[in-house]
Parts: structure tokens; sequence; C-alpha cells
């Protein structure tokens, strides 16, 4: 992909979910099963569906039905990073985008479907926290600029992806620790919780949005010095979560 992209590395990873892995590696440890996703969002990405390919990026591709996440460039194979800049300066054979989609969206969500479908087995029911980073500047215009911005915005598809007191515990969860918590403005929930949120089957989703300025120079892409504090903040957060959704509401993160 770096000989492809006509843009530096920085730029490049300004779509990255940078240092969530590490925001929730604790959760194992906590008893909640743990899935990270190592292919970088601008290659593949896999919170859309398969059928999101965008035909100003793919060879072969006819246009489809208006869908604003693609016409903007962000289908399953991203034609641009933050701030609409082209990653590629031309187009991308129809081959290669299924190359990716077999090789990298394809078993993680084969991944994803199994522990899921364990965690019903077991238990009844499962939760899935969908864990991901926003740029500050998503909700620079939230609450139309009046009163202090969200830390987090949690995304239940208002309502469709999760019933609503798993929604009130994960956010209760979030606020102990004072932080302020948003829903479905301006994130509520894209492919991964439309396609696994089933309240009615027991499968309940939250896309969780954290901003990146709370724990990285978005700018160079480094920590802040006080990242660890977020990182053990999120740890009892995740602690929180598991505690209360025992015993019948176990917790798997991704």
């Amino acid at each position: 992909m770096r000989t492809a992209t006509v843009l530096d590395e920085r730029t490049l990873r300004s779509s990255e979910d940078a240092y969530m892995d590490l925001l929730i590696g604790d959760a194992p440890s906590l008893g909640a099963p743990l899935l990270l996703a190592k292919t970088p969002r601008a290659f593949v990405d896999l919170n859309r569906n398969t059928d999101e390919l965008d035909s100003a990026l793919i060879e072969g591709v006819r246009r489809s039905a208006h869908n604003p996440r693609v016409t903007s460039g962000l289908g399953v194979i991203p034609r641009v990073v933050a701030g609409g800049r082209a990653i590629y300066s031309g187009k991308m054979p129809l081959a290669e985008a299924r190359r990716r989609i077999d090789q990298h969206w394809q078993p993680y969500h084969s991944a994803l479907a199994a522990l899921l479908a364990t965690q019903r087995a077991t238990f009844g029911r499962a939760v899935l926290v969908d864990c991901h980073s926003m740029p500050h500047e998503a909700i620079e215009g939230v609450n139309g600029g009046r009163g202090p911005l969200p830390d987090v915005v949690l995304g239940d598809r208002f309502g469709a992806a999760a019933d609503g007191d798993v929604v009130d515990r994960i956010e209760l969860a979030l606020t102990a620790e004072g932080l302020r918590v948003a829903r479905n403005t301006p994130f509520a929930g894209a492919f991964i919780a439309q396609r696994y949120g089933r309240p009615a089957q027991g499968m309940h989703v939250v896309q969780m949005e954290i901003d990146r300025a709370l724990y990285m120079n978005e700018a160079t892409l480094t920590q802040r010095p006080d990242f660890d504090d977020l990182r053990a903040l999120m740890r009892r957060v995740m602690s929180d979560i598991v505690t209360i959704a025992r015993p019948d509401i176990p917790l798997a993160a991704e």
C-alpha cells in the first residue's frame, strides 16, 4: 500500500484508530473476550459491507444507489483519508479490491461472528462494544457549538442495535469516570452495529467512539504525556461494564 499511495505515512495514518488497541488491551484480564483488527482502515474498512464498492476508485464497478459513505470516498476500500485527501492517483483493479476483502475482511468477520455466536450460545445473549477513535474535529459542531463537547459517542443505531438498558449501563460506566457522553450524534453506528445488532435475538452492539484529543496529538500521532491515565480509566470502565454485565450479559470488545 505504501508503494501505491500518493500520501506520506503520517497523512495515510490520519484515518487510523491509533492506540485503541492499547486503551482496551486489558479487557481479557477483566474477563471480556477481545478481538483486535490488524488491518488498517485505509487499506480495507472492516466497518463497511462488502458491497460498498466505490466506482470512482475501483475499475469495473457500477455506480450503485446513493450511499453517502461510498460517495464521500469511505467505502469498504477507502478512496480518501481524513479531510477528503485522496489515497491513490488513479483506480485499482476489481481483483485487488476482492483480494483485500477475501484476505482481510472475511477472516475478521468470521472470527467476530464466531465469538458472538459462542457468547450467545453460552450465556443466552451477548454484548459487543465496538471501539473506535474519532478525530476531534468530528465533534466540534455537536450541540451547535453550545455547551461542552462529548468525550465519547455511543452509537446503537437509535435503539436498533442494542437494548436501552445495555447502553445505559455502558454510559454510566463512562460518566462515573467523569467523561461526557453523547448518543448517536454524530456517529450512530455503522455496518458492524447494523449487521450484528439484533436485540430481540440477544445480540447487542454498541459502537464507542473516543475523542483522539483525549490521549494523543493528532498532528504528530504521538501519545499525550498522560496517556497511561486514560488507559487506567478505560480499564476501570471495562471492569465496571463487565461487573454490571455479569452473570447474564457477557461482554466482547473489538
